[in-house]
């Protein structure tokens, strides 16, 4: 992490990732794509995801999450931030010329080969199938259907972790502390992603919220009483209420959203622990 001395007021405490070790260069020109900007409205114009717009521009890096040259080697290029994720990502290029993203692991430096094979050695950002994984081995990037892509594990420092087979499936502990059933079939790359310390940055400044594309939330508690349930009054009120609601009324703590019958519920064999 990087820290800075403290001089301004938003500096005293502000700590962001340290990209020394990543490669100065624009993004290569033939996997850049576009994303509009909408600002948290949909087609009629009507914001239905509060809180957004007004962030810097950025352009879209097209990472390949299924990594499906398989049986042929990869030479790490560059490692570049990546503004659309948290991990980093890296630029490799294959045996047959053709360039590609992948979300780079940690520890992956540049030079190193790569490759998606089933007699691929378990070394960080190779990729195999999960069902000749040894138990206690960190993967990422898992597939939850053969040749579907990436779906699972793709944010900064994660990694879930092989426990088990058993018949055609293949026990992972999640990140969440989840244990579920994939099949053994599926890919996954192995190792941890990279920028494991995202989550120790401090801003330090709203403004870096704005840059984001984050606005500003109000309280409910300081609207008037048409516009939110804990709206009105004259000073500070209490809540009025046990569970916490949005302006709509809705309950937002302590409610499971997960539908009952959905078809993956078969597969989670042991449900996330709750925090303290």
């Amino acid at each position: 992490m990087k820290k800075y001395a403290p001089k301004t007021p938003s500096l005293r405490h502000t700590t962001v990732t340290d990209y020394s070790g990543l490669s100065s260069v624009a993004p290569f020109p033939g996997l850049i794509g576009k994303v509009t900007k909408k600002g948290g409205r949909n087609h009629h114009g009507r914001i239905t995801v509060r809180h957004q717009g007004g962030e810097n521009k950025k352009r879209y890096r097209m990472v390949d999450f299924r990594q499906n040259k398989v049986n042929i080697p990869a030479i790490v290029k560059t490692l570049e931030y990546d503004p659309y994720r948290t991990a980093f990502i890296a630029l490799v290029c294959y045996k047959d010329g053709e360039y590609r993203y992948l979300l780079a692991p940690h520890g992956l430096k540049i030079g190193d080969e790569i490759i998606t094979s089933e007699s691929a050695p378990f070394k960080p950002g190779n990729r195999v199938p999960l069902g000749i994984i040894p138990p206690g081995q960190q993967v990422h990037n898992i597939e939850l259907e053969p040749g579907r892509g990436g779906a699972l594990i793709r944010s900064a420092g994660s990694y879930a972790e092989v426990l088990g087979h058993d018949g055609k499936h293949t026990h992972l502990k999640m990140p969440s502390s989840e244990i579920r059933m994939v099949l053994s079939l599926s890919y996954a790359s192995i190792g941890q992603l990279s920028n494991p310390e995202h989550n120790l940055t401090n801003t330090g400044k709203a403004g870096k919220s704005r840059h984001k594309g984050i606005r500003p939330t109000v309280r409910g508690s300081v609207m008037n009483p048409r516009d939110h349930p804990y709206g009105g009054g004259e000073g500070k009120q209490s809540r009025g209420t046990r569970r916490s609601k949005d302006k709509w009324g809705n309950i937002t703590g302590g409610r499971k959203t997960r539908r009952k019958k959905k078809w993956s519920g078969k597969l989670i064999l042991q449900r996330r622990k709750k925090k303290k």
